[in-house]
This record gives structure tokens, C-alpha cells and sequence, in this order.
């Protein structure tokens, strides 16, 4: 079963139980106002209360689930305000009749020749006027939703655009490094005089090596093929500047050519390397690129120099930032007296690329703003009940007193208020003030066992 059928029937099965309690709640209400206490009684009552809560609610939750799919609120707004309207119209209106036939008709028999007539005439008006009103709430929520993630989707995708950009900069700049081109340039005019053949070779591989660098520092991924065949480039280019004091070993061939890896990351490692370590006929650099367990491994032995100073390390911080903007893999860095291993995870589009924008979504600022808007609509949704409420009373009692329909918009909202107001606290004084955290994390570990 794919993860799409899966979504539906949990929203499904999520729906019913939520209409059953509804059933339940205002079945129980409404037998101990009209003290139905008899098995036929209470069944009719549980009866209507079922026709209302499932009819009326899954109805009208499908239909706005089903036009949201066709039209985006945000991009489409006017084709799906419009299907809205005429949908939800059209539905609550045959849904209420059909509803109150049963109940008035087939089951109460007031004859069907007063059906429209009378007091059923402005029965069903007042039902489908609030049927109207609960189905106008609910897209108007809807629509809010699926405008606030628009715009928190939108943000994310410009802080990660932005970082993008910022990392790919950063790495051009790595990339044309001024000591690197100054000592490649030194080299290439101690070779023009001394071997004019050797200089010429060394001009190539230069030249293939910044050409590589601005064909592919616009890429996300590179195949691993291509960014060895450029690091077996660059080190030779290497190994005519330092001669012997340079050693490496590049594997030929790979367990999945399929795999990709960042750009112009092991440049960044190798140049690295040669920045930090002596490089000297007599402790030669030993740099060793090798695939193991889905990553791949640079390491080179050490022989720290002594003027260096402190690193910055601001080329494997530049590696671990690209990496951290398409996958939840990270980098992996072991040190040890004699060994500096970078693992740098191999890649595929299908399964281990991903955007990670938790850390962006989870900032203390975005959460602290998106409680107050939540406590905003509460706070208008309370005062709204308070304020429509009691004029409904007044209006039930002054046109009908005779029925008191009141009692359903007022169980009814109340509930919802209730709701709201657990859902801005999220839910802590049932489940615990971290109840949220403890649960994203438990996802998260079970959706890595199946990864």
C-alpha cells in the first residue's frame, strides 16, 4: 500500500471517530433535555444526531478536501472560492432535505404536503443557513491554513535559496584560491624555462581544472564519476608542483556509478590537505581516496606544520553546510595521530535527497510568532461566540420558543471553542508541556528504521 492510500484511510478512519463522538455527545445532550430515557427514544435521538454529525460533517470536510486538491486557495483563489460556494450550496441544501425527510416524513409522519409549509419551511432554512455558516467556517480555515504554510513555505524556500547561494560563493572563493593560483603560477614560470614541454602539460591540467570549477559550481549533485576523474586531475597537477612529496590513491572503478556527490568537494579537501600537512620529499603527503559502507572516504596521514596557526576550518564547514542543504546525512570527520579521514556521504535524487528546513522551521522566533496568531484566532473565535450566541438565543425564544434550536450552534461552537483553545496550548495539560517534541522525535527515529 502506497503512503498516498495509507493518507486517506487514516484520514478517513481520523474523520469517523471524530463524527462518532459527535454523535455521541450531542445524542447524550439532547436525551437528558428531552428526557428520552426510553431504548426507542434515545435511538431516534442517536439516530438524527448520527444523520447530522456524519452527513452534514464528512460531507462538507470531503468537499473541501476534494476542491482544495483541484484548486490551490493561494495560486487559484477565485476558481475555488467559486466551486466552494456552488458545491457547498448545492450540497447542504439536498443533504438538509434529505436529512429532515427522514425525520419528519417517514419517521415522525408529518405528510409531505407539509413539508414546506409552516414551521418545517423555516426549519429547514434555519438548518441549512447553519449547515451554510459551519461549512463557510471550515473553507475559511482552510483557506487560512493553506495560506499561512504558503507563505512559510515561501520563506523557507528564500532562507534556503539564500544559504545556496551564500555556500556556493563561499566555494567559488575556496575554489580560485589566491596562494593556490599564486603558487600554480610560480610553478608554471619555473617550468617555462626549465621545461618548456612539462610547462605545457602543466598549463592543460590548470586549465581543465578552473573549467571543471565553472561548469559544475552552479550543481547540486555531481556524479562520483566525474568529481574523480577532477580530483585525479588536480592531483597531478599537484604532484608537478610538489614532485615526490606528493602520494595518492583514486579508485578506478565503484560498486554504483549512479551515485553523486557535491561539487568540487574534494578539491576543497585535497587543497586542505596540502595547506595543513609538510609536503617534503622526506614526509611525503600520503593522500587516499577510497568508497566504504555508502560514503566516500578522503584521508591523508598527518604531519602538521608548525606555522600554520590555528585552522579556521572554514573549507570542511563550507563541505558540512552544502551537504546539511540537500540531506539529513552528514559529513563525518576522524582524527587521529595519524590519520584525517572526511566521509563524505554518497547520494542519490531518489532516496537520500532531502531539503532539511528543520532547523528553520523550528527556530524560536518563527514558533514564538505562529503561538501568537494561533492565540489571536482564538481570542476572535471566543468573542465571536459570545457575541452571536446569546443573539441567537434571543432570536430562537422571540421567533420559535416553542423549539429551542439554539441548543445545537451553542454545543456545537462551544465544543469547537474548546478545541481551539486546547490546540493553542497544544494539548499540554492532557499529554504534558513536551509532549509535541517527544512525538516528532519518536517519528522521526521510526521513519530512519525504514530509510
Amino acid at each position: 500500500m502506497n503512503t498516498e492510500n495509507k493518507n486517506v484511510i487514516n484520514k478517513l478512519k481520523q474523520d469517523f471517530w471524530v463524527c462518532l463522538k459527535m454523535t455521541l455527545i450531542f445524542g447524550v445532550f439532547f436525551i437528558i433535555v428531552n428526557k428520552q430515557f426510553s431504548i426507542k427514544g434515545a435511538g431516534i435521538i442517536f439516530l438524527f444526531s448520527a444523520m447530522y454529525s456524519f452527513v452534514l460533517g464528512m460531507g462538507n470536510g470531503y468537499i473541501n478536501d476534494y476542491l482544495s486538491s483541484k484548486w490551490s486557495w493561494v495560486e487559484e483563489t477565485n476558481q475555488r472560492v467559486w466551486a466552494g460556494v456552488i458545491t457547498t450550496v448545492i450540497f447542504n441544501v439536498i443533504a438538509v432535505l434529505l436529512i429532515h425527510y427522514i425525520q419528519y416524513i417517514i419517521i415522525f409522519d408529518r405528510g409531505i404536503n407539509n413539508f414546506f409549509k409552516g414551521e418545517l419551511f423555516w426549519t429547514h432554512l434555519f438548518a441549512v443557513m447553519l449547515a451554510l455558516g459551519m461549512a463557510a467556517f471550515f473553507h475559511a480555515r482552510g483557506f487560512m491554513k493553506n495560506w499561512k504554510e504558503s507563505v512559510k513555505k515561501e520563506s523557507t524556500q528564500q532562507q534556503i535559496v539564500a544559504k545556496t547561494e551564500t555556500a556556493k560563493f563561499e566555494t567559488l572563493k575556496s575554489q580560485i584560491d589566491p596562494h593556490f593560483l599564486f603558487n600554480s603560477l610560480n610553478v608554471l614560470t619555473s617550468l617555462i624555462g626549465e621545461n618548456p614541454y612539462q610547462a605545457e602539460k602543466f598549463t592543460t591540467k590548470l586549465s581543465k581544472v578552473y573549467r571543471y570549477v565553472l561548469e559544475q559550481r552552479n550543481k547540486e549533485l555531481v556524479p562520483i564519476q566525474e568529481e574523480l576523474l577532477f580530483a585525479k586531475t588536480y592531483m597531478e597537477l599537484l604532484q608537478m608542483r610538489f614532485e615526490d612529496a606528493v602520494k595518492f590513491t583514486i579508485p578506478t572503478t565503484l560498486n554504483n556509478p549512479e551515485l553523486k556527490i557535491v561539487p568540487l568537494s574534494l578539491q576543497l579537501l585535497l587543497e586542505n590537505a596540502v595547506k595543513h600537512n609538510v609536503v617534503s620529499s622526506n614526509k611525503p603527503l600520503e593522500i587516499k581516496i577510497y568508497e566504504e559502507e555508502g560514503f566516500l572516504q578522503v584521508q591523508n596521514n598527518i604531519n602538521p606544520k608548525e606555522a600554520i596557526g590555528k585552522s579556521t576550518k572554514v573549507g570542511l564547514r563550507n563541505i558540512a553546510d552544502r551537504y546539511g542543504l540537500i540531506t539529513k546525512r552528514n559529513v563525518q570527520i576522524t582524527k587521529n595521530n595519524k590519520t584525517f579521514t572526511v566521509s563524505l556521504p554518497l547520494l542519490t535524487k531518489v532516496k537520500d535527497m532531502r531539503i532539511d528546513t528543520n532547523d528553520l522551521e523550528n527556530n524560536k522566533y518563527v514558533k514564538a510568532v505562529e503561538s501568537v496568531e494561533k492565540l489571536k484566532e482564538f481570542y476572535q473565535n471566543l468573542i465571536s461566540y459570545c457575541l452571536v450566541i446569546p443573539f441567537l438565543i434571543f432570536i430562537n425564544l422571540r421567533v420559535s420558543p416553542q423549539f429551542h434550536w439554539f441548543w445545537f450552534p451553542m454545543i456545537g461552537w462551544g465544543i469547537g471553542v474548546i478545541f481551539h483553545f486546547l490546540e493553542v496550548n497544544n494539548y499540554r495539560m492532557f499529554l504534558g508541556r513536551n509532549w509535541e517534541e517527544r512525538k516528532i522525535k519518536e517519528l522521526m527515529e521510526e521513519e530512519d528504521k525504514y530509510q
